[in-house]
């Protein structure tokens, strides 16, 4: 019975409404408790604080009437001494009288003891020690505390003058216990009072400032506490008045105040709880209707709510219904959306190589699978160049032209300027390259984008299953692989998948694990070729090229392992060790000699590159004329204004930058005019056709005018006959570069080098 009554409160307090009410009353208690908490506080505070003010007044009370008492003891005391009859029985010694007068002034006065002080400290009359008293009366002292007894008492002094000072009457009250309990009694609070000598307090009284106000615990209770001191007329006795006030006593009026407050706080929580179960209430059961069309929904059912009740509750009810609705037609724009490219409208990659998984599950040798990879060339440039808009232009046009040309199959945009093309049930006998040549027609050919003409051409790359693979992953793999052969071959190829190209793949995915690990072993060595002035007829620099001598393969051949370099972004670790590498070793050259290092786009676009030429140039110490950088008019491709940025940093440094390989690229003379050069590299292909003929005399010509004009200079590569050096020596060439003066030679063969170059041109000159 117990187990069952235990689960269905767990049950209740595990519904919305159980634990809406729940929440709110514990917050409503917490609140409740924290109220009571500072009202208590607040009350105690205010009741100490009273008490604190009661004991102060009553304190003052008490000086008024120790105060009091004493100016009456010697009022009463100067009558008697300033009677002649008094005085003349002092003066004649007549005791009998004296101690008469004494009696009928202790009667009249109401005071413990009347006596007089001689001057030399001897007492008639009384029990008093006039030697500890004569040293204060001397100094004038007339009032104050001194020991009678066990008790403290308060004295008064009148001085006896016949007309000189001849002694003291002194006037005596106890403050006995009695006598202070008395004086207690006209205070307005329950106080209790005592006077004792310092000497007599208790440890935890005589810690207190005097005339201040503490706290203790006596055992009894807290206290408040105010230790007094009392004047003193009487050596080696100083008098404290404690007046002591329960807390107990001053909180107890407040008791109704207390018992007051935790009533209304009872009735608080119970009237909040009721509210709180009427609210919760409210909202769960709409809410409760809602959680079952939310799980009806969820099952699958389109499940909406009944619009009734009040006002809020319909509302509630027609935002879930609308929201329903809403959903249901987003979730279909969300599956269009995840199958289809936003701009072309094409389906996407995911949504076309779930095609192809389920034609590659229909193909057979007479029912095969065409896949085509397509990459727009140079996309990038025409982007940089055109503007977005004119790029998204040509997508649209690109997917257009595909879709138009072969209606029946299935083309998606795999995203950026990639496309693909699915035909399935290719008969056996089908030439496929009729379609490698559509596609060829389609693709590379004039488009008209916002009424501007641009040339586009792409390269293709063709898979056909199941011959070049027998699922669709093969597939897409296969024809990759055909279009990184497309690409390579030029720009608008085509080009169909051969097993020979996975097995390339291998060796490239193969040549790039063997190229980290050369980078992270050091296997590469730099190699120096010199650069040799025409005009001056010695050598003035070397170019730096690297070398890798593979621990199995030998000379790996820079044009094989620098494009793998390029591609997989290796090419920056590797061109920043050449960099510092080149700049050490030509800081042990003559000072005359110049080092150039070739600078890759990628090292170009990466961040940093400067600050590693500064560090190369600060580390090796090499003047920063001495450093040539190369670059070729490929880095321009893309952020124009980065390059210049970088490259004006560059000569910021000091240090030359020269333009390789000139007249390979299609702007080179607005290059010439966004940057002053300090050197322009003529490309071999020109110095090579000098023996041919034709128009090379006439561009080699051209470039050595316009660079003359320019301020820059001209090197001319691949040099390897004395022929070619007369050639270019006669077009106005400055320098030259190639087999004829020398070979790369590794560093430690430079400075030889240098010695053979120069005693063959004093044999020159000398023949």
């Amino acid at each position: 019975m117990f187990a069952r009554s235990k689960s269905l409160i767990g049950l209740r307090v595990r519904s919305l409404g159980s634990r809406i009410a729940l929440v709110y009353v514990v917050l409503l208690a917490i609140l409740m408790v924290a109220t009571l908490f500072v009202a208590n506080s607040s009350i105690a505070i205010f009741a100490r604080e009273n008490a604190e003010g009661d004991l102060g007044s009553n304190a003052r009370v008490f000086d008024q009437i120790i105060a009091s008492r004493q100016s009456q003891m010697a009022n009463a005391g100067q009558v008697v001494a300033r009677d002649f009859g008094f005085r003349e029985a002092y003066a004649t010694g007549d005791t009998d009288t004296l101690i008469s007068a004494l009696q009928s002034l202790r009667d009249r006065a109401n005071v413990s003891e009347a006596a007089i002080v001689q001057l030399d400290g001897s007492v008639i009359g009384g029990d008093l020690d006039g030697t500890a008293l004569l040293p204060r009366l001397e100094n004038g002292k007339d009032r104050g505390v001194i020991r009678l007894g066990k008790d403290e008492a308060l004295a008064a002094a009148v001085p006896i003058e016949m007309p000189d000072l001849a002694g003291w009457l002194i006037l005596v009250s106890r403050l006995g216990p009695a006598d202070v309990a008395q004086l207690s009694r006209l205070s307005a609070v329950p106080i209790e009072a005592h006077v004792v000598d310092r000497g007599d307090l208790a440890p935890h009284l005589a810690q207190l400032p005097l005339g201040k106000i503490g706290e203790v615990d006596d055992g009894n209770g807290e206290r408040l506490v105010r230790v007094s001191p009392l004047a003193s007329l009487q050596e080696g006795s100083e008098g404290r008045l404690v007046l002591t006030h329960s807390l107990e006593a001053a909180m107890a009026r407040y008791t109704v105040l207390h018992v007051a407050l935790m009533f209304i706080s009872l009735f608080g929580m119970l009237a909040g709880a009721w509210a709180a179960i009427r609210i919760s209430r409210g909202v769960a059961k709409p809410l409760q209707q809602l959680a079952e069309a939310a799980r009806a929904y969820a099952a699958g059912a389109v499940s909406k709510v009944r619009v009734s009740g009040p006002s809020e509750v319909r509302s509630l009810a027609a935002s879930f219904n609308a929201m329903v609705e809403a959903v249901e037609e987003r979730e279909q724009q969300i599956l269009h959306a995840s199958l289809h490219d936003v701009l072309t409208g094409l389906p996407n990659r995911r949504f076309f190589i779930e095609k192809l998984d389920r034609a590659v599950q229909r193909q057979t040798a007479s029912a095969r699978t065409l896949v085509a990879f397509i990459d727009v060339d140079d996309f990038k440039t025409i982007n940089d160049s055109m503007g977005h808009a004119i790029g998204d232009g040509v997508l649209c046009a690109v997917a257009q032209g595909l879709q138009d040309q072969f209606p029946d199959a299935m083309v998606a945009r795999f995203g950026g300027d990639e496309f693909g093309l699915l035909l399935n049930g290719i008969e056996a006998g089908f030439d496929c390259t009729a379609i490698a040549r559509s596609l060829e027609i389609v693709l590379n050919r004039e488009m008209t984008v916002d009424e501007r003409p641009v040339l586009v051409s792409s390269s293709i790359g063709i898979a056909i299953g199941p011959d070049d693979a027998a699922n669709g992953d093969g597939l897409l793999n296969s024809a990759d692989l055909a279009l990184y052969r497309a690409k390579s071959d030029g720009k608008g190829g085509c080009h169909f998948f051969e097993p020979s190209l996975d097995a390339e793949a291998s060796r490239r995915r193969r040549m790039e694990v063997d190229l980290r690990h050369a980078i992270r072993d050091g296997d590469f060595e730099l190699y120096f070729q010199p650069l040799y002035s025409i005009s001056e007829g010695r050598v003035k620099g070397f170019e730096a090229l690297m070398r890798w001598h593979h621990r199995e393969h030998g000379m790996i051949s820079p044009a094989t392992f620098i494009p793998i370099a390029e591609e997989t972004g290796l090419i920056v670790p590797l061109g920043e060790w050449a960099l510092r590498e080149a700049c050490r070793v030509a800081a042990q050259w003559p000072d005359g000699l110049s080092v150039a290092v070739n600078i890759s786009p990628r090292q170009l676009g990466a961040d940093g590159l400067a600050s590693t030429v500064a560090q190369a140039l600060a580390q090796s110490g090499l003047a920063a004329p001495r450093l040539e950088l190369e670059i070729t008019e490929s880095v321009f491709i893309g952020n124009v204004e980065k390059t210049l940025r970088v490259l004006h940093t560059f000569q910021a440094l000091g240090v030359r930058v020269a333009l390789d390989d000139f007249g390979t690229g299609y702007s080179s003379l607005s290059y010439l005019r966004s940057f002053p050069f300090n050197k322009i590299k003529i490309d071999q292909s020109f110095v090579q056709a000098l023996g041919d003929g034709g128009s090379a005399h006439a561009i080699i010509r051209a470039i050595t005018t316009l660079a003359d004009a320019l301020g820059m200079e001209t090197l001319a590569e691949g040099v390897e006959t004395a022929e070619l050096l007369e050639l270019l020596r006669s077009e106005g060439c400055d320098m030259i570069q190639g087999y004829l003066i020398s070979k790369p030679v590794p560093a430690a063969a430079v400075l030889n080098l240098l010695r053979s170059v120069h005693s063959a041109d004093r044999k020159a000159v000398a023949g």
